[in-house]
């Protein structure tokens, strides 16, 4: 295979990554989905993980239909990412796509429970124990040393259940020997110190004949004074070498020319034949350290290589737990009928930012959720048409269905106690433009109406549709999408302010309400966020008013407030008033 042949590969990128790793290594990083490798060759980390995506998710990336759909599953990303106990644990997870099977969801679900499990029965101070190795994992750099090193040190530490268990099946002892081999041998087969101390002693005594051997003239001062012949020159020589160098005085004698015609001459040739000999030494010795070393590398090459993924696969399982966890996520039920449907859903990305989530049940198609309230969702429905008051939380659902029905079908629990669904193949999520052209709408009904006419199952997840085109217009516009995804037995969820005009529906859609219920005791809008089904939802815009007056400073503004309270009802305005102010009191 060719590397252009990849998503996202170009000429510009195929000759960098062929120039930096070479093109079998290249592809070798593309397949195995090495992203720090794609980096260091110099690929900018958000393309790397774009061609990852791609090379790895192939058609299973099609189910993120529209730009929308594609923010939330980047959002998602990033934010389990952030649950990453190592930077190559990150790494991995960004280029996590939605799975092509069930049975690829169900699997990596089965994982990711497990781990959670684990990590869940694990003492605090058993989690700060891996965590630290995973730590240092990272200060070492990662990669092939740092992996053995991690799995030996949890290993050692006694983890071997659960998410730990390919832990157990590892030899510590051949995996010792290899960690001393992968030490030892710095790359290019040159072997660092600390390998093998003769090597090391000579390298420390060839450097200081090296610096000796630059400066004869000064060794020359510091042996004549004491030295009244040849002779005594020569083993002057001799025992300030030894001193200086730690080799031995047979070997700098032996190093010494038969004759010399002056001191200064006599050193130097000495220091330079006594530097060959030990640069030879030195060579010859690492050769034979590093063939030793080789062989102890090849011997536990097996080992290196099950330590090095199981560190890997446990950092990612853990780093998915731990996400899990902290926002208390549930395994989705995969069924035969066509469904998507939560119970006590939350929104993940308000929930992150510290927002006070009311979680929420909802459902379209045909379902059977343990909802014990009377207000459960109907079954068989396909379509719904939500309506309410503004800031009632209506795209704030749709982006919680689009989060469901995405980590489902990554193959991640879900933030609802339960949730039922159906794989599709296609995520249609428009949130609402405030443009108001007839280009907006042209690549509008361009990006939402393809997914129907193709062949598969498809989630319509569409905002205000309205707000794009003229009220007349787009009540008639959305009633025939409405009745198209009807019509395709594609599921979906439309918000509106129009759905008086939208009547009557189709059979198998209904319409769902959100209502505001009063304001606060500080006069803010008070919204019950649980949708009430069959039936239309009312904005109230009475509570807005009732705030406008009573917050309005200047005098005049107030009769003006009061004029609008007149219009849209005096003694309602009047009421929720009187509800605040009673509230306060």
């Amino acid at each position: 295979m060719r590397l252009e042949e990849y998503w996202g590969v170009g000429p510009k990128t195929r000759d960098l990554l062929a120039e930096q790793l070479g093109v079998e290594a290249a592809l070798e990083a593309i397949e195995s989905a090495d992203v720090r490798r794609l980096t260091d060759a110099g690929l900018a980390r958000g393309r790397a993980t774009r061609i990852l995506r791609h090379a790895h998710g192939g058609a299973a990336m099609d189910v993120l239909a529209t730009r929308d759909s594609r923010n939330v599953y980047k959002e998602l990303l990033d934010l389990v990412s952030s649950y990453a106990v190592t930077d190559d644990a990150a790494d991995r997870i960004r280029i996590l796509t939605p799975l092509s099977t069930e049975a690829a969801m169900a699997e990596r679900l089965d994982d990711v429970m497990e781990a959670r499990e684990s990590w869940d029965r694990l003492a605090a101070d058993e989690r700060d124990t891996v965590l630290a190795a995973f730590d240092t994992y990272d200060e070492r750099g990662g990669g092939e040393r740092a992996g053995v090193q991690a799995a030996l040190e949890l290993a050692e530490a006694g983890f071997a259940e659960g998410v730990f268990e390919p832990l157990s099946a590892l030899d510590q002892s051949t995996l010792r020997d290899g960690l001393a081999a992968l030490a030892g041998l710095e790359g290019d087969d040159r072997v660092g110190s600390g390998a093998d101390d003769r090597l090391d002693e000579l390298r420390d005594q060839l450097g200081a004949v090296e610096d000796m051997a630059a400066t004869p003239g000064t060794v020359v001062e510091e042996i004549q004074s004491a030295a009244r012949g040849t002779d005594q020159l020569r083993e002057s020589l001799a025992r300030h070498v030894t001193s200086e160098t730690g080799i031995d005085v047979a070997a700098v004698r032996e190093a010494m020319p038969s004759e010399a015609t002056d001191a200064r001459g006599f050193v130097g040739e000495t220091l330079r034949t006594l530097a060959d000999d030990r640069r030879t030494a030195v060579e010859e010795r690492e050769q034979q350290v590093a063939a030793t070393l080789e062989t102890d590398l090849d011997a536990a090459r097996e080992e290196i290589d099950a330590a090095v993924d199981a560190t890997s696969d446990i950092a990612v399982s853990i780093s998915l737990a731990r996400f899990a966890l902290a926002f208390d996520l549930s395994r989705p039920q995969f069924v035969d009928s066509e469904v998507t449907g939560v119970v006590d859903a939350r929104n993940l990305f308000l929930e992150d930012a510290g927002v006070s989530v009311q979680p929420v049940t909802y459902a379209v198609g045909d379902h059977n959720l343990d909802v014990a309230s009377a207000n459960a969702p109907p079954t068989g429905d396909r379509v719904a048409v939500l309506t309410g008051a503004n800031s009632g939380g209506k795209t704030t659902l749709l982006e919680t269905l689009c989060q469901v029905q995405l980590l489902a079908q990554m193959g991640l629990p879900v933030p609802a106690r339960e949730a039922q669904l159906n794989p599709v193949d296609r995520i249609v999520f428009h949130r609402r433009h405030a443009s108001f052209n007839a280009g907006v709408l042209e690549s509008t009904l361009r990006t939402v109406v393809p997914p129907l006419s193709e062949a598969g199952r498809t989630l319509m997840l569409v905002d205000e549709f309205e707000a794009i085109t003229e009220p007349g217009s787009a009540a008639d516009l959305l009633h025939g999408l409405v009745t198209l995804t009807v019509e395709k037995d594609a599921l979906g969820v439309f918000v509106t302010h129009l759905a008086d005009d939208l009547e009557p529906l189709p059979e198998t859609a209904r319409t769902d309400g959100i209502f505001a219920e009063g304001l606060t005791t500080d006069l803010e809008l008070q919204v019950d966020y649980q949708p009430r089904f069959g039936t239309v939802g009312r904005s109230t815009p009475e509570f807005i008013v009732s705030r406008l007056v009573a917050n309005a400073d200047d005098p005049a503004e107030r009769v003006d407030y009061q004029t609008l309270a007149e219009a849209v009802g005096e003694t309602a305005v009047q009421r929720t008033l009187a509800d605040a102010e009673w509230s306060q009191n």
